[in-house]
C-alpha cells in the first residue's frame, strides 16, 4: 500500500484529502507544520503533498530537508499560481505542482501518474514479469500479448499487491485514461482473458484472485 504524507495547515483541506485518499486505498499521515513533517518523514513514505505556505516555515525550504532525509516524491500544493513559483518548484526537483482550489479527482490522477513514474521498472509476480518501461508482460521469460486495456488493468492491480480493488474502483481508473467504455460485465471478460494469458491454471487463479463480494487483488 502506498503511503502519503500531507503537509497542510488548513484543517479542512487536510481532513478532506485524508479521507478521500484513504477511501482510494492509500495510507495517509497528516501534519500541519514544517516541524511536524521533519519529525515523521522517512523512507516508508512514497509521496508528500506539500503546501508552500506553512505557519512555521517555507515549503521550498522544507522540500530540501525532506529530500535529504528520504527518497520520496513530492507534489506541491499552493494557492499561488504565479509562474515563477511553478518554475521554482519544478526546477528544485518537485514531481508535480497543483494550484488551489483543485478537484480531488484531478489531484488523484496526478498522484497516480507520479507514483507510476517512480514505481519499480519491473514488477515480478511468480513466473510473471511486468516491464513497466517497455509496457510489456513476460511469462517464464516469453512475451505475453495483452491489449492496452488488459495491460492497464493488470498494472493497476500489480502496482498495489495484496490490496483489494473493487470493481467500481477498477472501472473508475480505466475511465480516467481510456476512451473505450468498459462496464461491469465486460470487466469480468477482461479479467478472464488476462487470467488465461498469465495464470498457469486460469480456472484456479493464483495471481489475480477474486475476493468474493469485494473485487480483485494481485497476490505476491
Amino acid at each position: 500500500m502506498n503511503k502519503i504524507l500531507i503537509v497542510e495547515d488548513d484543517s479542512t483541506i487536510s481532513m478532506g484529502l485524508s479521507y478521500y485518499l484513504k477511501q482510494e486505498g492509500y495510507e495517509v499521515v497528516t501534519v500541519a507544520t514544517c516541524t511536524g513533517a521533519r519529525d515523521v518523514i522517512d523512507n516508508s513514505f512514497n509521496l508528500v503533498l506539500l503546501d508552500l505556505s506553512l505557519p512555521d516555515g517555507n515549503g521550498f525550504d522544507l522540500f530540501k530537508d525532506l529530500k535529504e532525509k528520504a527518497n520520496v516524491s513530492v507534489i506541491f500544493l499552493t494557492a499561488v499560481d504565479e509562474e515563477t513559483s511553478v518554475v521554482m518548484g519544478l526546477d528544485m526537483g518537485a514531481d508535480d505542482y497543483i494550484t488551489k482550489p483543485f478537484k480531488a479527482r484531478e489531484l488523484l490522477s496526478r498522484i497516480r501518474n507520479v507514483l507510476r513514474r517512480t514505481s519499480p521498472e519491473v514488477i515480478k509476480i511468480s513466473n510473471i514479469a511486468i516491464d513497466i518501461r517497455g509496457a510489456k508482460v513476460l511469462k517464464n521469460g516469453r512475451d505475453v500479448f495483452l491489449t492496452a486495456l488488459e495491460y492497464k488493468i493488470l498494472l493497476i492491480l500489480a502496482l498495489n499487491p495484496n490490496q483489494v480493488f473493487t470493481r467500481d474502483k477498477i472501472l473508475a481508473d480505466i475511465w480516467d485514461v481510456n476512451e473505450e467504455y468498459v462496464n461491469d460485465n465486460t470487466l469480468t471478460v477482461y479479467i478472464k482473458r488476462i487470467r488465461e494469458k498469465i495464470e498457469d491454471e486460469p480456472e484456479n487463479p493464483k495471481i489475480i484472485v477474486t475476493v468474493r463480494g469485494l473485487g480483485y487483488k494481485v497476490v505476491i
